[in-house]
């Protein structure tokens, strides 16, 4: 038998995995300081629920994967962690939740679809979400939040935004059936890849005229207030063009203005937004596709529980792949200190137990080697501190700590070292 791995399936070797770890750490105590609270959901699900109404549409039930068990009742694995995160809601709301509902969640999904550049079979989703709330309030901070957070990681990054009701007003404005208003939204989201001839190429199957595309494009040109002034007068535009003045008031008091971007032909797909959308891109440009995004879907939920109330949400995805990818360059050691016995095997093992004691991450060079080789692999794997350990260190109580990313070397007690390292550990993580 060949030993391989499931096609669009990879595992995370150590390298890999501490960065995303640490990546996950610094969002989620980020995501608790703002009020969300952790959510674990089933990965299994039973296969009607993942089938429903929820708007994920009938082109990715293509890619779920479908079970039974020993009772012969169908199952499936979950292909997002918006169903699961409905499910809870309208299983618990009014009883061990309240509404609003501020949650997030880091878990893996499954989809069963073609395997290429960005696309695998297995995955993990990291998302934050609140259900209960209207109005962009709570979308304002939910920028303030994600802005946050990518600066925490060192990503200078800016967001894309815009409204969908928006959207829709313009390109009705220009004279546009509103029968397909759909199928246009989806050729001009592709707008910053292909660019208005490939937009244009696209939507030559709807029979539009050039001239309302023409006018179209010259719309998507406009800022904020240019927009405001123009004579558009439909529900969807007068409706959205209060919310993205609204939001960008928020902006600016918050001082965000160089990490947000208008961008009226953003949509994020087709019908699960309803109102504002961003997406979330490197500033260096390290990687064309988006590293982030999300927006207000306040009809999922509404029509997934479908009991007569109104469930509005609004949410963000964090990339953790394209992040990951970013940081990848970035070496993470998984341990803090190297300990060198020379013949000080017990004192070593006391040592380092005192250290753990304190969460310092330890490793004692087990194998023998000598110092040079020992120094030269604490190095490879970037471990920050080294101290051999000697009979002659034992006697004096006096250790000379090496810090390896200044090469330089502190003495300190043999009885203060915890606290020592302690705060030399806190000054030098930034990341």
């Amino acid at each position: 038998m060949k030993i391989m791995n499931v096609k669009g399936t990879t595992d995370n070797l150590p390298n890999k995995e501490i960065i995303r770890r640490k990546v996950v750490n610094i969002l989620t105590n980020t995501f608790e300081n703002y009020g969300y609270l952790p959510l674990d959901t089933s990965i299994l699900c039973y296969y009607d629920l993942l089938a429903s109404k929820y708007s994920g549409g009938s082109e990715i039930l293509k890619e779920v994967y479908k079970l039974n068990d020993q009772g012969d009742r169908t199952l499936g694995l979950r292909y997002d962690l918006t169903v699961p995160f409905s499910k809870v809601i309208s299983m618990n709301a009014n009883k061990n939740i309240t509404l609003p509902f501020k949650r997030y969640e880091v878990g893996k999904v499954f989809r069963d679809g073609p395997v290429k550049t960005g696309r695998a079979r297995e995955f993990y989703q990291c998302d934050v979400d609140v259900c209960g709330i209207e109005g962009q309030f709570i979308e304002a901070e939910m920028l303030m939040m994600t802005i946050e957070c990518y600066k925490k990681l060192g990503i200078d990054v800016y967001v894309e935004i815009n409204n969908r009701k928006l959207l829709e007003g313009l390109i009705i404005s220009v004279g546009i059936d509103r029968d397909i208003t759909s199928n246009v939204i989806l050729s001009v989201d592709k707008l910053a890849k292909i660019g208005v001839d490939g937009v244009k190429e696209e939507l030559k199957e709807l029979n539009i005229e050039e001239e309302k595309l023409d006018k179209l494009f010259e719309l998507f040109k406009c800022n904020i207030e240019e927009l405001d002034e123009t004579n558009i007068n439909n529900e969807s535009f007068i409706e959205g063009m209060s919310e993205i003045k609204e939001l960008f008031t928020y902006i600016k008091e918050l001082h965000l203005e160089d990490n947000a971007i208008f961008t009226p032909y953003l949509a994020r797909g087709l019908e699960i937004y309803t109102g504002t959308v961003w997406e979330v891109f490197d500033k260096q440009k390290r990687l064309t596709c988006a590293i982030g995004g999300g927006g207000r879907y306040d009809k999922i939920i509404t029509n997934f529980i479908d009991d007569g109330n109104s469930y509005p949400a609004v949410g963000i995805s964090f990339g953790l792949v394209p992040i990951c990818e970013l940081l990848e360059d970035y070496m993470v050691s998984s341990y803090d200190l190297l300990i060198i016995p020379i013949d000080t095997n017990v004192e070593s093992l006391k040592l380092a137990g005192k250290l753990r004691s304190n969460d310092i991450k330890v490793i004692i060079e087990m194998n023998k080697r000598k110092v040079k080789k020992a120094l030269e692999s604490a190095d490879k794997n970037k471990i920050p501190y080294v101290i051999v350990l000697g009979e002659n260190e034992i006697k004096t109580r006096e250790i000379e700590i090496k810090d390896m990313n200044n090469s330089t070397n502190i003495k300190v007690n043999i009885d203060d070292i915890d606290n020592d390292i302690e705060d030399s550990i806190e000054e030098g993580d930034d990341f």
